[in-house]
């Protein structure tokens, strides 16, 4: 899950917001069938901030705004290099959905699909190798998607863990 040190309030930012699926859900009742729509929310400033939601209701307008609503409760702060990647290459897996990220090169683009690339574009990743193995649901993947932004750890953070300075973890 989640660490709470990754966390961001959600008055400090500028948020754009991305619909990742919609779906009609049908009740049967006695007298037929009730349709309510389920909405899968992505928010992000571009710029290392992302966060998902779901929202549930009978309309999907008033399901995309309970899912913003949510997303902005569960943002989260997320490691970018200048270059517009991430720092280096991790696997993560939510449920039965895997999710492994890979830098690239400059110019390269986000190369992932569906529920992984709406993540990576909100948080402001520009060059990424993304490839979601296992489940495609994109509940689960955009969860692992998120996780394995969280887990990236980024070379100032892992010298001051180690109490080094930043030349000593570059140089060796």
């Amino acid at each position: 899950m989640q660490s709470n040190k990754n966390r961001v309030k959600n008055s400090e930012v500028d948020l754009t917001e991305t619909v990742v699926k919609i779906q009609r859900v049908a009740k049967v009742v006695k007298g037929g069938r009730r349709f309510s729509f389920a909405a899968i929310v992505v928010v992000g400033d571009g710029n290392g901030t992302v966060g998902h939601g779901l929202g549930k209701a009978k309309e999907v307008v008033d399901a995309i705004a309970k899912g913003v609503d949510d997303a902005k409760k569960n943002l989260v702060k997320v490691s970018v290099t200048k270059n517009g990647t991430v720092p280096h290459e991790t696997f993560t897996k939510f449920g039965a959905a895997k999710v492994l990220l890979k830098p690239a090169a400059p110019g390269t683009g986000v190369l992932a699909g569906g529920a992984m690339r709406a993540v990576l574009v909100a948080a402001g990743v520009k060059d990424v190798i993304g490839k979601s193995l296992g489940s495609s649901n994109p509940h689960n993947v955009v969860k692992a998607t998120v996780e394995a932004l969280c887990v990236i750890r980024d070379a100032y953070g892992v010298a001051q863990q180690r109490g080094v300075n930043l030349e000593k973890i570059f140089n060796g």
